[in-house]
């Protein structure tokens, strides 16, 4: 069964053509959270190192459960090519074979940062509407069929460039932030491109109708909404 969404609108009667599709999926780009009010203060250097610390700290519950839904997608996946594939995703966070990972290259930004790695990894900082936001992409991942769980990876198809205005901008404006605990953006660039390669594939060979492709943007929608309500959460306990 299909994990209730919100429909965003009304369905259209005549699908798409793949080209439209992949447009309208990447037109909701609008709806990033690159444009909560939270991130623009975060990437124009107005916040304080206090709530540097604590975007960071909540984030972190992010990161450390991204493992958690790709290994839910996985286990709801027949496809063996899809597994073959998503596994990776696995491996890029939680590190393998001398490769630290991302869940330790977030760490690592928490250190550079001020965040003690107990209180990091005891998860006391992370706020109620973070962790309620993060559980419910989890639990959806592990409702939902594999094939909608991989539409909401696809945030990550506007994912560069929220990393590269990091990269750009923290140097200057946060100078007392150690140039180490920038790795994961840059790491994260490629492997984001990359990832979406996959994802879009199979979105796009998976939602054909109609109100399979409204479904698909309603899904897109639904993450986009946990990334922005993630935001609203820390915003409202860090005030300026």
């Amino acid at each position: 069964m299909n994990a209730p969404l919100p429909a965003l609108a009304h369905a259209h009667e005549t699908p798409w053509s793949e080209a439209e599709f992949e447009a309208r999926l990447r037109g909701m780009n609008a709806r990033y959270h690159i444009y909560h009010p939270f991130n623009q203060r975060l990437n124009s250097g107005r916040c304080t190192p206090a709530q540097l610390r604590g975007w960071v700290a909540n984030r972190f519950y992010y990161q450390i459960n991204i493992p958690l839904k790709d290994a839910a997608i996985l286990s709801n996946c027949d496809d063996r090519e899809t597994r073959r594939l998503w596994v990776q995703r696995l491996l890029d966070h939680d590190g393998y074979a001398g490769e630290p990972g991302g869940i330790e290259a977030w760490a690592r930004l928490a250190d550079a940062v001020g965040i003690d790695r107990d209180a990091l990894w005891s998860c006391e900082q992370v706020l109620p509407g973070v962790r309620f936001a993060v559980d419910a992409y989890v639990n959806f991942a592990r409702r939902a069929p594999w094939q909608e769980a991989v539409c909401s990876s696809l945030t990550e198809m506007f994912a560069p460039k929220i990393h590269q205005d990091r990269l750009a901008g923290w140097p200057s404006l946060y100078p007392w932030i150690d140039d180490e605990g920038l790795q994961y953006f840059r790491h994260r660039i490629p492997l984001a491109q990359r990832d979406v390669e996959h994802g879009l594939a199979v979105t796009l060979q998976h939602f054909r109708t109609a109100a399979e492709q409204q479904r698909a943007l309603d899904i897109l929608q639904f993450k986009l909404d946990v990334l922005w309500s993630m935001l609203d959460a820390i915003e409202k306990a860090y005030p300026l």
